[in-house]
């Protein structure tokens, strides 16, 4: 049951945590990552997008919120890794397309469900050259707490998330290795195809029962 409970947390807040503790300092990274988060409350907590009639509306706001937070192109490079050089223009442009309704279609919906909010804790950063990662913690049931690190590169003089690190497990690796396997097993065209079918499931990284507790 923890273990269901981590996984169902971390889904819903892999992407926006609907609540935020601010830490004593931070820099540019970490004020853009809460500048996003915040926008993403207000828009669930707006009275004018409440209720089903306005899911559609509702979730177009948060989709476009996460698309200038999170390097969605980049983000589906690195998870498809060795094969991202061998596809052409035209299958990189429908990779990315798929990969970011991936996203949207695992976790948008879910943060869209979520209206209970939760303390994200911001615990640091760390900022070397154009690359960042901003490190917080979630809470999980019965007390425990998830490290959640951002990873974050400088584009354009803006900060973007490229990468998570769920309880210590990189979000892109955990997709490229599935990837990976498919293209190996069947081809890279048979991954778009599962991507389409919005039927095939990819898992994600999830906190463990044993490793889930972090120091406050």
């Amino acid at each position: 049951m923890v273990r269901h409970q981590a996984r169902v947390t971390s889904t819903l807040l892999i992407l926006f945590a609907l609540g935020s503790v601010h830490c004593a300092w931070a820099g540019p990274p970490t004020d853009q990552l809460r500048a996003g988060v915040d926008r993403v409350i207000a828009i669930l907590r707006d009275p004018a997008l409440e209720g089903d009639q306005q899911r559609i509306p509702r979730r177009a706001a948060i989709s476009k919120v996460a698309g200038e937070l999170f390097d969605f192109g980049e983000m589906a490079k690195r998870s498809l890794g060795q094969h991202w050089d061998g596809r052409t223009a035209s299958e990189r442009g429908e990779f990315v397309r798929l990969f970011t309704e991936l996203i949207e279609r695992s976790y948008i919906a879910k943060v869209d469900q979520h209206d209970a909010a939760t303390a994200m804790r911001y615990r640091g950063e760390t900022v070397d050259g154009d690359l960042a990662v901003v490190q917080t913690t979630i809470p999980l049931p019965h007390g425990d707490t998830m490290p959640l690190g951002y990873r974050m590169h400088n584009t354009g003089g803006r900060w973007q998330v490229y990468d998570l690190s769920i309880d210590g497990i990189s979000l892109v690796a955990s997709y490229r290795a599935q990837f990976n396997k498919i293209i190996r097993t069947s081809s890279f065209e048979d991954l778009l195809t599962k991507l389409k079918s919005n039927q095939t499931e990819f898992s994600t990284p999830s906190a463990s029962p044993s490793r889930g507790k972090a120091p406050r």
